[in-house]
Order: C-alpha cells, then structure tokens, then sequence
C-alpha cells in the first residue's frame, strides 16, 4: 500500500538520459493523461529514444522519448 511502512518510494528512479541503461527505473507520462507519473523499466536504449516495460503490462513494450521524464505517445501506451 502506497505510505505504508517508511513513506520512501519503492522506486529507484534514473532521471538522466545521458546515463540510461538497460535495467534502470524511469517515471514516464502519457500525455492525455496530464503529469500522472509512471513507473516502467527500460528493455532498450537508442541514441533517440528508449523502450520500456510497465510492470502492469509486461509483455507490452513502450516506445518513449529519452528525456528525463519519458514522454509515450497516447496511441501507444492506451492501445
């Protein structure tokens, strides 16, 4: 349950794009869906984009812009 035990995020977040690697945690938006965050890890990473995993969808990958806080396409990720 989220704020239970010591209130710290379960999450791990890289928030740098220079220093994205396979296997690193990143919060993602969705753009209709306002700045609600994300959580998803990254499976891939190109020189202008990344591929995620959301947990709740672990057979779907994600294509995501490589900023700091990756950005999915609506069509993407509420297909």
């Amino acid at each position: 349950m989220i704020g239970a035990g010591d209130g710290k995020c379960p999450f791990e977040f890289n928030f740098d794009p220079a220093t994205y690697k396979v296997g690193d945690t990143v919060s993602y938006r969705v753009p209709k869906l306002g700045d609600f965050p994300f959580a998803a890890q990254i499976v891939a990473v190109h020189a202008d984009y990344i591929e995620i995993v959301d947990p709740g969808e672990p057979n779907k990958r994600l294509r995501a812009t490589r900023a700091s806080r990756p950005i999915v396409s609506d069509e993407q990720a509420l297909a």
